[in-house]
């Protein structure tokens, strides 16, 4: 398996966000987070943040199947780096996409310097981005009774 990062264009932010909306539902029913889930935003609030400044949407791909997608925000002016989000959709999970849609992400737009975001109770998400090279900052931002976003940098 040897993905690929395709850029995704505007006429794709409509598949996109159907895409999210899938991906992210699991979580939105488990914690409720219905201000920050992607699972919750609409596909205008999806498109401005196609359109903000540095903001690339990708398609992972392995070979001609759309196994998820990564926006990586690059402003390109010695800011971090971010990932947000990422996501594979639900048939692809547990195989290393997001491993290496990480890396690749890491190759187009350098190793260092980044930063992203997740949710503390999923240990998955957390042990990815610690296999990756990924530190926590030490800063937690309580959403509800159910959950906690961790901040995590990459130097």
């Amino acid at each position: 398996m040897r993905i690929e990062l395709v850029p995704a264009e505007k006429q794709d932010m409509e598949e996109i966000w159907r895409m999210q909306v899938e991906a992210f539902q699991g979580l939105l029913e488990r914690y409720q987070d219905h201000d920050t889930n992607p699972a919750a935003e609409s596909a205008e609030r999806l498109l401005e943040r196609y359109e903000q400044p540095g903001s690339v949407y990708y398609f992972i791909m392995d070979g001609e199947e759309k196994v998820g997608v990564i926006r990586v925000i690059d402003r390109r002016d010695g800011s971090r780096k971010r990932i947000s989000p990422i996501w594979i959709m639900p048939a692809y999970r547990g195989h290393g996409y997001a491993q290496q849609a990480i890396r690749k992400a890491e190759e187009l737009h350098g190793p260092y310097n980044w930063c992203l975001d997740t949710i503390l109770q999923e240990k998955g998400n957390l042990y990815l981005y610690e296999k990756m090279g990924y530190h926590q900052t030490g800063r937690v931002e309580r959403i509800n009774d159910r959950m906690d976003i961790v901040f995590y940098e990459k130097d």
